[in-house]
């Protein structure tokens, strides 16, 4: 199989939380401590994939400039368009149904287009980097792939079922997500064919500035959630799913 079709596929890997989500979301009435865990052990896991495999890799492959520059330059990116985002209906769209009711801010919620456009903002960083480890000829780690997969998850059920409520049908809800992830796939081919021929200089800012964009999507959308109304041993389930990433990285995995 041609490597550019490997890099689609593991980019469709990446954004299928977002169904698998989506359709717990349909399917089931799932409590908001359930989804509160689910945020905090991927937040965990997100944040040790950051520090053990992405900022690390660019460090070794790009030097201090290209990984400080890159990691800022992600986070500002990324708060920026959450910021934009925020003003226009998608502040809390990886928060459980039952959350968005309390604050009173369904209707806001229900602004769609905003959410979506927020979701493509937090998945695309993710398969790109998976496309560009494939051009570079390493292997994505099971582990990585993992970590992306929860973090898509509570995105999919909360705004699934803000959707629901609003009264959308099976086959929008799930063309919505389909098609997200379906760009999540053209993400990862895109990392492999446009940035994995650059320099290691250019590669290791790009790695980063990913970092940079993901971990402040955690801190300004995960860990809220995870944390609110935060039932017992919340961190303790944060922490678990950052060692289970270090434990299954040095395992190989």
């Amino acid at each position: 199989m041609p490597d550019w079709i490997d890099a689609f596929m593991w980019g469709l890997v990446v954004g299928s939380g977002l169904i698998a989500g989506a359709a717990l979301s349909y399917f089931f009435d799932l409590s908001h401590r359930l989804l509160a865990a689910v945020m905090g052990f991927g937040g965990g896991v997100l944040i040790s994939v950051l520090a053990f495999e992405l900022i690390d890799e660019a460090y070794i492959h790009g030097g201090f400039t290209s990984s400080v520059t890159g990691f800022i330059t992600g986070a500002v990116l990324f708060s920026t368009a959450n910021w934009v985002l925020s003003k226009r209906g998608a502040k809390h769209r990886k928060r459980c149904s039952v959350c968005i009711v309390n604050l009173g801010e369904h209707k806001a919620v229900g602004n769609e287009l905003a959410i979506a456009i927020g979701s493509i903002i937090d998945d695309i960083p993710e398969a790109i980097i998976v496309g560009i480890a494939l051009a570079g000829g390493v292997t994505i780690g099971k582990a990585v792939l993992i970590g992306f997969f929860l973090a898509n998850i509570p995105e999919g059920l909360a705004s699934a079922s803000g959707m629901k409520k609003s009264g959308r049908s099976a086959q929008y809800i799930f063309g919505v997500w389909g098609g997200i992830t379906l760009l999540t796939g053209f993400a990862g081919m895109l990392g492999y064919s446009v940035f994995g021929g650059y320099p290691d200089t250019v590669i290791a800012f790009i790695t980063a500035l990913a970092a940079g964009g993901i971990l402040s999507m955690v801190a300004e959308t995960m860990i809220p959630e995870a944390f609110e109304e935060a039932q017992s041993f919340i961190g303790l389930i944060t922490a678990s799913g950052f060692l289970a990433f270090f434990l299954l990285m040095k395992t190989g995995w």
